[in-house]
């Protein structure tokens, strides 16, 4: 760079011919015309590409390799090092690796997408879901969060789920609706299965039946960005990335699904707080003008379950996705409808609601409600120490007792029968009214059915009991004690005054007997 300066300098400042200045500093005049042409060394200049004789004739067919891989999963296509050993192997390359990484490199460089920079409108959003692991109730699993994006106030709403299924689909957008406080007017999604039946000609997408149902619901225009290309939504490409690592780092601990989306929830709302890059306000100043947008929310919310239909067992059971469930053993062998929601499942009959579980998600699981068989087991008391539905069931302790008592006061058979129909009660009453009546029951000696339904309705009615007189003073307290033979002449001398005339009987010669 000195030298350029002082040629420059020379020829242009100080009025020197060019001739002169290649003898002054010892340079050729060709070298100085390219220094009065550039203020600095313009560098080595290709006039044109070099030359690749022993690659060139391979060149169609390592494009046609790299366009047809396009099509295919990115992890399993083709790297340099494979194309090399392949055209060594294949096609007698005899050249090195070098000039095929080089080729391969620039191809993929000028092959490489370019993007517009967007504006994002008020009132709009983006949806993708997310995974990641979690232990929930002691039991590392893995999670499926539902993200939802204003791009414009960039305001987040992340859910999380045991699974990645229709019904956490719908109940994400039910929840993210209220979260938000209205419904964006359109929303872009990829091409999950949940939302898309079949992608048609030109475009156009086919939805499922439960999401044309969740979009005729509220009203909202769905879009849908190109297959296989996650950059069309890159806002909530980036909340997902923010969940994983953020919220959900390092691995959550909770109790139950609800505590963690408390968590998560509170998290979203603190982000509202904080400032993005090149944007005008915090997110929270920017989701008022998002919130102005937005569609009202429907004063009804969606259903957000799977309707399926299903046939009661022999054994009083409903299948739904390999897990057996309970119902009352009145609807054995009836056609029945099972409304299956994120935790829980519900099965009806008719326009009745028959039995309500918590969802399991395991494989051939058992879930019993054990209400559902004790009139069964009524009718079968010996079943009652076998019967699985009974097994896990966590009763207090006073419920064994009280068992005991009845049949050793009743005998066997009768005071099971008894302790059956103390468990019915359950059926109409809480297990802690039920279970607060059998302690009274025990400490006034009521060792039966009659008594601790007598302590129930006692207590619902604010009334005291019947089984203990000290709660009614104004009654008379009777004394019962033995009878002694010596008692019976004090009614001889009650009587004696009254044998003054005989009597017909007495003239008769007959004896009268008092009793």
């Amino acid at each position: 760079m000195e030298l350029y300066a002082q040629v420059r300098r020379y020829v242009m400042v100080d009025h020197h011919s060019q001739r002169a200045a290649a003898a002054a500093f010892g340079i050729s005049r060709d070298m100085v015309a390219k220094m009065l042409k550039h203020a600095s060394p313009p560098g080595y200049r290709r006039s044109k590409p070099s030359a690749k004789p022993k690659l060139d004739p391979f060149i169609p067919w390592i494009d046609g390799i790299l366009e047809s891989d396009k099509k295919i999963h990115r992890k399993q296509r083709h790297t340099a090092k494979r194309l090399f050993q392949r055209l060594r192997d294949e096609h007698g390359y005899q050249g090195h690796y070098t000039a095929v990484k080089d080729y391969v490199r620039e191809k993929t460089i000028r092959s490489r997408e370019m993007f517009v920079p967007l504006v994002h409108e008020p009132g709009h959003a983006q949806v993708d879901f997310g995974e990641a692991r979690v232990v929930i109730g002691g039991v590392e699993q893995k999670g499926h969060f539902f993200s939802m994006i204003l791009p414009h106030s960039d305001a987040p709403f992340v859910m999380i789920f045991p699974r990645e299924n229709s019904e956490s689909f719908c109940q994400g957008h039910v929840d993210a609706f209220t979260f938000f406080g209205g419904v964006p007017r359109s929303i872009l999604y990829d091409n999950t299965t949940i939302a898309v039946g079949k992608i048609l000609s030109e475009g156009q997408r086919r939805r499922t039946r439960v999401f044309d149902q969740l979009v005729s619901h509220y009203l909202f225009r769905d879009r849908f960005a190109r297959p296989a290309t996650g950059n069309d939504k890159g806002n909530v490409e980036g909340l997902v990335k923010i969940a994983q690592r953020s919220f959900l780092t390092p691995i959550p601990h909770a109790e139950t699904w609800q505590v963690l989306n408390e968590r998560l929830r509170a998290q979203c709302l603190a982000r509202r707080e904080d400032y993005v890059r090149g944007a005008d306000g915090t997110i929270g100043e920017r989701l008022l003008r998002d919130q102005a947008a937005l569609l009202p929310v429907p004063a009804a919310p969606f259903d957000c379950c799977r309707i399926t239909s299903g046939r009661v067992s022999s054994q009083s059971l409903v299948r739904y996705k390999t897990n057996d469930y309970s119902v009352p053993v009145a609807f054995g062998h009836r056609q029945v409808v099972i409304k299956a929601y994120v935790h829980d499942l519900v099965i009806a009959h008719g326009s009745e609601i028959i039995a309500r579980h918590p969802r399991s998600y395991e494989r051939d699981d058992f879930i019993f409600n054990p209400l559902h068989y004790l009139a069964l087991i009524e009718q079968k008391p010996r079943s009652l120490d076998q019967a699985a539905p009974l097994q896990n069931w966590n009763l207090p302790e006073e419920f064994a007792i009280f068992r005991r008592l009845l049949e050793s006061r009743l005998g066997g058979p009768h005071g099971r029968r008894e302790f059956i129909a103390v468990l019915r009660l359950m059926e109409i009453y809480q297990l802690e009214q039920v279970h607060r009546a059998i302690q009274e029951a025990m400490a006034c000696r009521a060792f039966s059915y009659d008594g601790v339904k007598h302590l129930i309705q006692a207590a619902l009615e604010h009334r005291p009991a019947r089984l203990d007189l000290e709660h009614y003073p104004h009654l008379p307290l009777t004394m019962v004690e033995i009878t002694k033979p010596s008692d019976y002449n004090a009614l001889l001398e009650a009587i004696g005054p009254l044998r003054q005339k005989p009597t017909a009987q007495e003239s008769a010669g007959l004896e009268l007997v008092p009793c």
